[in-house]
């Protein structure tokens, strides 16, 4: 998950849902404002933000990011980048970007420890309707990862995705006839590609070579949170259903009518959100030959926002006012979304980033039960070292699950929730790190799938 509200896509595999608005630019209408001018508003934004004077930043948002980013929320967002990437520098160079009708200043920032870029879209009337911050596009990007061997396997462009949300994508298929089982990969929360891109790192890219060299194909493509963010930011109705799963159901389709898939041993694999939502997947298409749940979180959210934000906040050792500010924030939003009713649903206004329609779908959720009255087979994996899907979380898993005979259970010592090595606690600055999925749950991911049978 990531930290409460934050807008910096540090952890992008987590399942906080400001990132599921947020961290996308939310726009109102489409302006043509002068290159220079648009650059300069968002130095601007940026200046403010620096120097602590986030009411003035706050008073630049439209209505729609006022309602989704309060004052103490952005202080929040601002101080988890500064967590992650180390006290602020400098501005290093600003640009305007046109992305499809929309224009958005982006303003590259020295941070003690990597660039980041400040994005954030202008309407019309000059006020901020969109911000983002994340890792910035010309950092160093991880190569492929050394267990894969691009000469067993090909890859070919494909467009996956339920009808009427055609989302790119590649399918990556060992070399040979077939038929091979295949997964699909589902996402964390936010708009991400379909590399699961973590500042330098490509966990999705990683898994599916190194799943490709061992004999299984595996389908990745953008979320629809990412590809068609306007549209979807459009139904106030939105859940989970309509952000990940529809087009999970789609993937698999796809891959059935592949001619060198074999269409009984298809199967999921989710991450963080992806993981926590693999039981309602395979609840919704029984047919699908089991899941793997790589840190799929299992706390209801709102409890999660507040053990998240106290992890980060207290992470140095102390806890200061402005902190202490922070956590009630977090308190608040909790509050807010357990006071929600079925009467909410529809209600334009959003709570954290996320409409009513969307915190209300997950009320009662529980992964582990709902996991445990399927029969089909599930391999858990949890790193130890995670501080957004804890070992709590895990815990529940095997509780759950552990006496199944077609459900494994592991976890790695030294592994975070992107499951790649480090050492001591962990923190979002190691996101920023060059790395690789380790080759230990590539390899028992390979050995699981390719030795399960969808029947318990």
């Amino acid at each position: 998950m990531t930290a409460f509200m934050k807008t910096i896509q540090l952890p992008a595999c987590g399942l906080i849902l400001l990132s599921f608005l947020l961290a996308r630019p939310v726009v109102a209408r489409a302006v043509q404002e002068p290159d220079a001018d648009v650059a300069r508003r968002a130095e601007t934004f940026v200046d403010l933000l620096a120097s602590g004077r986030f009411d003035e930043a706050f008073e630049t948002f439209d209505e729609k990011m006022r309602g989704a980013l309060p004052v103490a929320n952005l202080r929040a967002a601002w101080t988890s980048t500064t967590q992650a990437a180390g006290a602020f520098d400098r501005r290093i160079s600003a640009r305007a970007e046109t992305r499809g009708a929309f224009r958005i200043g982006v303003v590259t920032c020295a941070f003690a420890r990597a660039n980041v870029d400040v994005q954030l879209v202008l309407n019309a009337e000059g006020k901020v309707s969109g911000f983002s911050m994340r890792p910035a596009t010309s950092g160093v990007v991880s190569g492929p990862p050394s267990y894969a061997r691009p000469e067993a396997y090909t890859e070919q462009e494909v467009t996956a995705g339920a009808a009427g949300w055609p989302l790119p994508g590649v399918l990556t298929v060992p070399v040979g006839d077939g038929p091979f089982p295949a997964v699909i990969l589902v996402h964390g929360s936010g708009p991400q590609d379909r590399d699961g891109s973590v500042g330098p790192n490509r966990v999705f890219r990683d898994i599916a070579l190194g799943l490709a060299t061992n004999g299984v194909a595996v389908l990745r493509y953008e979320k629809r949170s990412r590809e068609h963010a306007k549209r979807l930011n459009e139904n106030v109705r939105i859940t989970v259903r309509e952000e990940v799963i529809d087009d999970v159901l789609a993937g698999a389709a796809l891959l059935r009518r592949s001619p060198r898939i074999d269409p009984v041993r298809v199967f999921v694999i989710g991450h963080s959100l992806g993981g926590m939502l693999a039981p309602r997947i395979l609840d919704a298409d029984p047919t699908l030959a089991g899941a793997v749940v790589l840190a799929g979180a299992v706390r209801p959210i709102e409890r999660s926002i507040i053990e998240q934000t106290r992890y980060l906040l207290v992470a140095d050792g102390q806890l200061t006012d402005d902190e202490r500010d922070q956590l009630m924030a977090a308190e608040r939003l909790a509050a807010s979304v357990r006071a929600l009713t079925p009467a909410d649903v529809g209600k334009p206004e959003s709570i954290g980033g996320a409409p009513a329609s969307y915190w209300l779908d997950l009320r009662g959720y529980d992964p582990p039960v709902l996991a445990s009255r399927l029969a089909s087979p599930f391999l858990i994996l949890q790193g130890e070292r995670d501080y957004q899907v804890t070992m709590a979380d895990f815990a529940r898993w095997r509780a759950a699950l552990e006496s199944r005979a077609n459900v494994t259970l592991t976890s790695y010592p030294a592994l975070n929730h992107m499951f790649m090595v480090g050492t001591g606690p962990s923190l979002p600055s190691e996101y920023l790190a060059p790395g690789h999925v380790d080759a230990q749950v590539v390899n028992d991911i390979a050995r699981w799938i390719t030795t399960t049978s969808r029947q318990p």
